[in-house]
C-alpha cells in the first residue's frame, strides 16, 4: 500500500502546506520516504468545522452503526497486513512480534468498544413517566448521556497502533459518539497514514458524516495548541511526556469555555523496598527491578525511575544483585533520536552533580 504524505481531513486526502518533514528510521539513523506535508491554519480550522458539523448527525446513528463502524475500522486495519508492521518496525525498531501483538491489541479495543455501543447500557438511559393526577403534576422525564463533542486525540511515541491513531482513545470516543480529529506523532508517520486511511475507509463505507475522523500532521507545540484552543473541540486525549501535557492542559483551562485533558503522562514512579522484603527475597527484587527498568529500552511508563530504601547489608546485596542483571541486558534501539539525545543529557547532566555516582 503506498504511502504519500498526505493528510486526511473528513474524506480528502490533503496535502499540508506548512513545510515538510521525513520519517525517520532509529535503527539505521537515515529518513524514509516520502516527505510529509505539515498542516496550516487553514487545514486545523477545516478538520474542526468538518468535526463540528458531523456531531449531532453521528451521535444521533443507531447504535448498530456506530457498533459497525468501530468493528469496520478493526476490519480494514487488518486488511492492511504486512505493510503495516514493516512501516511500524522502520519507524521505530520494535520487533515484528511487539507490534504484531499491539495490532491486535488495538483490534481488540475497537471490538470491545462496538459490543459495548452495541450493548448500549452506557447511555445509562431512564424513564420517569409523568404523573399528571400528582400535585403538582410530574412531567416525562428522560436522561441518557451524550457524546461530549468533537476530540482531539494525540498519538503516543511509544505505541504506534495501540495509543496512537485508532487506538483506546480514538476508539472510545467514536464509541461515545464523539468526531475524532487525530494530531498523528511525528516518530511514526507513515504508519499513522496507513491506520489513518482503514478508518477514513471504514468511516465512508459505513456511510457516516464526513468529519467523523480527521488526522493531520505538524509540530505538537503549534498545531497540538490550535487545536485544544479551537472552540469546536470539546476534549482532549493525550498520552506522552509530562511537560507537553501540561502545556495542553493549560491551554485547555485556559479557554473561555474550558475543557477536559484526558492525559497520561510520564511519573518518576518510586520504587519503596522495605527491609523485610529485601531480607526474603532481595535477588529476586533485583532482577524483577532490571526487568522493569529495560522493558522497551525504558521508554514504557512504568519504567523505575527512584528507589527507597534503608541503608544496610540488605540494601547492598540488591544493589549488586541489580548492577550484575543490569550488565547483562544487550542495547537496543530507542524509539526516537529525541529520546536518545534527552538520554544522553540525562546522563551528563547527573554526571556533573555533585554527590551522584553512575
Amino acid at each position: 500500500m503506498q504511502i504519500t504524505g498526505e493528510m486526511i481531513i473528513g474524506s480528502q486526502l490533503v496535502r499540508g502546506s506548512a513545510g515538510e518533514v521525513q520519517a525517520y528510521n532509529p535503527s539505521t539513523r537515515g529518513e524514509i520516504g516520502p516527505a510529509f506535508g505539515q498542516a496550516s491554519g487553514a487545514d486545523v480550522e477545516r478538520a474542526c468545522e468538518l468535526a463540528a458539523a458531523a456531531f449531532d448527525p453521528y451521535r444521533a446513528l443507531p447504535l448498530e452503526q456506530r457498533a459497525r463502524f468501530l468493528e469496520a475500522v478493526a476490519e480494514q486495519i487488518l486488511a492492511i497486513g504486512a505493510d503495516l508492521i514493516e512501516r511500524a518496525q522502520q519507524e521505530t525498531g520494535l520487533p515484528q512480534a511487539r507490534l504484531e501483538g499491539e495490532r491486535m491489541r488495538t483490534v481488540t479495543q475497537l471490538r470491545l468498544f462496538a459490543k459495548v455501543v452495541r450493548d448500549g447500557r452506557f447511555l445509562s438511559a431512564t424513564i420517569d413517566s409523568a404523573l399528571p393526577d400528582r400535585t403538582p403534576p410530574r412531567p416525562d422525564l428522560r436522561l441518557a448521556k451524550i457524546g461530549l463533542g468533537p476530540v482531539v486525540v494525540f498519538g503516543a511515541s511509544n505505541f504506534p497502533l495501540a495509543f496512537s491513531v485508532a487506538g483506546g482513545d480514538t476508539a472510545s470516543a467514536l464509541a461515545a459518539g464523539c468526531p475524532v480529529i487525530v494530531k498523528a506523532h511525528g516518530a511514526h508517520l507513515g504508519t499513522s497514514e496507513l491506520v489513518g486511511r482503514a478508518v477514513q475507509r471504514a468511516a465512508q463505507e459505513c456511510g457516516l458524516p464526513e468529519g467523523v475522523f480527521s488526522m493531520i500532521f505538524g509540530d505538537g507545540r503549534t498545531i497540538g495548541q490550535q487545536l485544544v484552543s479551537h472552540p469546536a473541540i470539546k476534549a482532549v486525549g493525550f498520552t506522552g511526556s509530562r511537560g507537553g501535557g501540561t502545556a495542553l492542559m493549560r491551554t485547555a483551562a485556559a479557554r473561555p469555555e474550558p475543557i477536559p485533558v484526558y492525559a497520561e503522562m510520564s511519573s518518576v514512579n518510586p520504587v519503596f523496598l522495605l527491609p523485610a522484603a529485601l531480607e526474603e527475597g532481595g535477588a529476586a527484587l533485583a532482577q524483577g527491578f532490571v526487568d522493569s527498568l529495560t522493558l522497551g529500552v525504558g521508554q514504557f511508563c512504568t519504567n523505575p525511575g527512584l528507589v527507597f530504601a534503608v541503608k544496610g547489608a540488605a540494601l547492598d546485596a540488591f544493589t549488586a544483585a541489580a548492577t550484575t542483571a543490569l550488565a547483562a541486558k544487550g542495547a537496543g534501539t530507542m524509539l526516537t533520536a529525541g529520546i536518545h539525545d534527552a538520554y544522553n543529557s540525562g546522563i551528563a547532566r547527573f554526571g556533573a552533580t555533585g554527590g551522584v555516582r553512575l
